[in-house]
């Protein structure tokens, strides 16, 4: 378990900032001004959501940069027994106090919607979005910051809430149709497109190929060959399964070249 958590936190680091310049809808992302020289995770972990996972790597890598304080994490509110929300985390980070949104996700390219590029990363069971995403943030998760219990809540530990900034920790991993793999994308963060995506019929029109199917949570790791590979036939009985469950499952595909890659197989393409 130790070794799958390490290559888990691995994955988590190797996963880029979905956007690293200026901007996007007036989110800031949150720029570390170094890299952890450690890339060790040393906290034992139960088996959790992948989001928890997430935080608590998070969690790790800002303890080990000394320009960063953790004044708390996953302050939980309640009024008269309503939870009306959870801050993530507030750091101190070069002298300046931040209210932090952690967000790890997998979205998937869809060309055929036809508004902004933002519109078009989905997620791979099409009921999440980056738009939605971006619009809860604004919407519902930084503007607790500023709700009277927070305020309240704040105070108990000498904090004003309007020393705060806000910024986010957004990282992705992203796959596109395998013909636009070369495509320049204008908004997001190029480097974190990791993979692409193939439906039913194309999975079982390619000529050759051994595959593997991970957990969710190992959704984060690089693909390796210390895993048992499945020929197409076994994995296509496995796939159809998904598909009749509406579910677009994270795939690992290793092709004729022994060259491995991630793919994901959608049920809706």
């Amino acid at each position: 378990m130790t070794d799958v958590l390490q290559a888990r936190y691995n994955g988590y680091l190797n996963t880029p900032l979905l956007w690293n310049k200026n901007s996007i809808n007036d989110l800031e992302q949150l720029q570390l001004s170094e890299k952890s020289k450690s890339n060790l995770f040393k906290k034992k972990i139960n088996e959790i959501r992948l989001g928890k996972l997430i935080e608590q790597f998070v969690f790790a890598e800002l303890s080990l940069n000394k320009s960063i304080d953790i004044l708390a994490t996953n302050i939980q509110l309640i009024d008269h027994k309503l939870t009306i929300g959870e801050l993530d985390c507030l750091i101190k980070f070069l002298n300046e106090y931040i209210h932090l949104e952690i967000i790890y996700k997998f979205y998937l390219y869809d060309p055929n919607i036809i508004t902004s590029e933002i519109d078009k990363w989905i997620g791979p069971n099409r009921n999440d979005s980056l738009s939605k995403k971006i619009k809860k943030l604004k919407t519902k998760q930084l503007p607790i910051l500023f709700h009277k219990k927070t305020k309240e809540l704040l105070n108990k530990y000498d904090l004003d809430v309007d020393l705060f900034k806000q910024k986010v920790y957004f990282k992705a991993q992203l796959f596109v149709p395998f013909n636009l793999l070369n495509k320049k994308m204008e908004i997001i963060n190029n480097q974190c497109i990791k993979g692409y995506y193939l439906n039913f019929k194309e999975i079982k029109e390619l000529n050759y190929a051994l595959f593997y199917i991970p957990s969710k949570l190992d959704w984060l790791i690089e693909p390796s060959n210390n895993v048992r590979w499945e020929e197409k036939t076994s994995f296509l009985i496995k796939i159809s399964t998904y598909m009749k469950a509406g579910k677009s499952p994270l795939c690992w595909l290793k092709d004729s070249k022994g060259d491995l890659c991630k793919i994901f197989v959608v049920f809706w393409s």
